[in-house]
């Protein structure tokens, strides 16, 4: 069921979800409520029910069911959001029951998600998983769905419209498919030229409502949206910063990390987070004034290390220290920092050239003439700072990563 961000203005909801004991329910309904306002609704009640296992019919079962419609129709709730994913024979079993309008998290966060792409490809990317989507609860969604086609050329056999609406959303999904994949394409050749062009890169990770677009916004002044939303950032954002060594590093916005994020949503928006598992440097930004931090820690490095990060440097950034007060240790890896005052930005900057210096080594390298392929390979793995001729043959000074010295440790030469 897809809703619009008008559908939710003014909007009074109910959050309602089954406590298994299979993930910590109070703050995953936390997290709902917040994703709920983010989205415009007002939480007027909460209803959490435990159970060994969700009701296949209801989720929270029978009782509570009953219970569900007694508030909805006292609060005058317009909208019950249950903090799980439904079937359409869930959803419709429940608004029958409390004669609301219901959706689940996953609709929840979809509908954010149209709401905050900005660019043609985080469009894409929201219509295709709102498509995957319905197409997964087509069958469930009741008779009108079932019905034959009725004009001209659908008399006859034809086909059911439910038959009919899953061949437009895959038709529509494989067009999807292939714009997909060509902005792909374009965006792992930009990522190649940068390699190639030996440009460093630091992609900024962490929870949803970090602080991550405020901290770029503070370290490059890049003016993108900065709300105390979650996932005020979907698209990607990259701008360069001047360290103070005089190197330029290109610093991406990533969006933001989620307890509990739908996987095929995870899949839809891989392309932003693959930026962090091709950049050289992470920043991991977390709210030090955060309760829940050190669980959504874990929620973050578990994410970067399916995304193939865990080799990655990362500098872990408490950022909103302005709003803690108490202790948090600094190491070589660690910096608190307010994006929102400034307080800690210079430490994090120095700590940035420190993090990139171990990676990157200067070098020369004498190469004989007869070997001048292997000279001209060295472009693609190094920055060439400097090339003379003479009758030994090429030498070259660069600056390249340490992990590419063995490529050429025939030609490495003493200073």
């Amino acid at each position: 069921m897809n809703t619009s961000q008008n559908d939710f203005e003014y909007t009074r909801a109910i959050l309602a979800g089954a406590d298994t004991g299979e993930y910590d329910a109070e703050a995953s309904m936390d997290e709902l409520e917040e994703l709920a306002k983010t989205a415009g609704a007002k939480t007027v009640c909460r209803i959490l029910q435990k159970r060994p296992a969700p009701d296949p019919a209801s989720v929270i079962g029978g009782g509570k069911l009953t219970e569900l419609a007694e508030a909805a129709k006292a609060l005058d709730a317009e909208l019950i959001i249950f903090d799980t994913e439904l079937s359409a024979a869930q959803i419709r079993c429940i608004e029958d029951a409390a004669d609301t309008r219901v959706i689940d998290r996953t609709t929840l966060i979809l509908d954010i998600f149209a709401m905050r792409a900005v660019t043609n490809e985080g469009k894409l990317q929201v219509e295709a998983a709102q498509l995957k989507y319905r197409l997964s609860r087509l069958a469930g969604q009741g008779t009108s769905l079932s019905r034959l086609g009725g004009g001209i050329g659908t008399r006859g056999p034809g086909e059911t419209k439910l038959e009919t609406d899953r061949r437009h959303i895959r038709r529509r999904l494989e067009k999807l498919g292939r714009e997909l994949d060509e902005l792909e394409k374009r965006r792992s050749f930009a990522r190649g030229r940068r390699k190639k062009d030996n440009v460093i890169t630091a992609a900024i990770v962490g929870y949803t409502n970090a602080g991550k677009s405020t901290l770029l916004n503070a370290l490059t002044d890049a003016g993108v949206l900065a709300e105390n939303k979650l996932f005020a950032t979907l698209d990607l954002t990259s701008r360069a910063l001047e360290l103070p060594d005089g190197r330029r590093v290109i610093l991406t916005d990533t969006v933001g990390f989620i307890r509990r994020l739908p996987h095929h949503l995870v899949e839809a928006f891989r392309s932003t987070l693959e930026e962090a598992a091709s950049a050289d440097l992470i920043l991991h930004v977390c709210d030090i004034s955060d309760e829940q931090l050190a669980d959504k820690l874990k929620t973050a490095e578990k994410l970067l290390g399916e995304l193939g990060c865990g080799d990655i440097p990362t500098i872990n950034v408490l950022n909103k220290c302005d709003k803690f007060f108490g202790g948090a240790p600094e190491d070589e890896s660690t910096v608190k920092v307010s994006a929102l005052t400034g307080e800690g930005l210079d430490r994090l900057k120095r700590l940035i050239c420190e993090k990139l210096s171990d990676r990157m080594t200067d070098a020369v390298l004498l190469f004989p003439y007869d070997k001048a392929a292997d000279a001209a390979a060295l472009r693609n793995f190094g920055k060439v700072v400097s090339e003379e001729y003479s009758d030994s043959g090429i030498k070259i000074k660069a600056v390249m990563e340490k992990k590419y010295l063995g490529r050429f440790s025939d030609y490495l030469q003493k200073e």
